[in-house]
């Protein structure tokens, strides 16, 4: 305790001689006895941090396929009601150009009510519903009406408040998931990541509730599968084109493509020798 009376001396000594707030000294008063002042020991820190590494609006400002690539990797964050944090790495995503393309909410650049998120700027929440009771998350990107879907997620930190929420929606008696089938999908990770309807039109580099950081080890060209888009139904020549992009091996993915990936590893191969 005399130290910690000290401390609140220096504290008291500092407002009264400056308007500015005393940061080194409240980080002290949470420094363990040897000294570390890790962020991990003032949440107050740790959430500064965290919040001023988010993305910003140019990473989001990109052509619909670019944005849909350079998800791979990045980290999605949700902060809950309760102040827990939901940490997952991206691992698939589907790219919606718009206009011409027939898979698109909006195709023929039809905007409604429902859709509208997907013609506001680059970064823009765009939540839907399917079925009547599943959730899907998209962003907004470049392009009159283009918006990449989120297909699946890495968890990374609150796994636990994770399988709570999953096992809300869930009817009668169930198994308990494994990890990699928290976010295994999009309609699983809106339900694992507590969104909804009510996230629809919110911008990512502004909200408090959900935001992306970057993530770390960024995969590269070689490290992604280009493949087509999963359950869009007969939509002509669209239904074919490789608009899916998913991370190579990573187990997390909701659908893996074995024959693209085959053709893949041949290519290197090919190039190898």
């Amino acid at each position: 305790m005399p130290r910690k009376r000290k401390l609140l001396a220096q504290l008291s000594a500092l407002q009264s001689n400056s308007s500015f707030p005393p940061f080194d000294a409240l980080e002290n008063l949470n420094a363990t006895p040897d000294g570390d002042s890790s962020p991990k020991s003032s949440k107050y820190f740790a959430t500064e941090k965290k919040i001023s590494s988010r993305l910003e609006a140019d990473f989001f400002n990109q052509p619909c396929i670019s944005l849909a690539k350079s998800f791979l990797g990045q980290i999605l964050v949700r902060r809950l009601p309760d102040g827990r944090e939901l940490w997952g790495r991206i691992v698939e995503t589907e790219a919606y150009l718009g206009g011409e393309d027939e898979a698109s909410h909006s195709k023929g650049g039809k905007q409604t009510q429902r859709n509208a998120a997907m013609f506001m700027k680059p970064g823009t929440l765009y939540v839907y519903q399917i079925y009547g009771i599943y959730f899907c998350v998209n962003v907004s990107s470049q392009g009159e009406g283009a918006a990449v879907l989120l297909r699946s997620l890495e968890p990374l930190r609150g796994l636990e408040a994770m399988r709570e929420l999953r096992d809300a929606s869930r009817k009668g008696p169930t198994k308990p998931l494994k990890d990699w089938q928290l976010c295994n999908g999009p309609s699983k990770l809106c339900q694992a990541f507590g969104i909804d309807k009510a996230f629809d039109q919110r911008d990512l580099t502004q909200d408090a509730a959900i935001w992306m950081v970057p993530g770390h080890d960024l995969p590269g060209e070689q490290d992604m599968v280009a493949t087509t888009r999963i359950g869009i139904g007969n939509r002509g020549e669209w239904a074919e084109k490789p608009l899916r992009f998913y991370l190579r091996g990573n187990k997390f993915v909701s659908v893996v493509d074995k024959k693209t990936e085959r053709e893949m590893a041949a290519m290197g191969h090919l190039q190898l020798t």
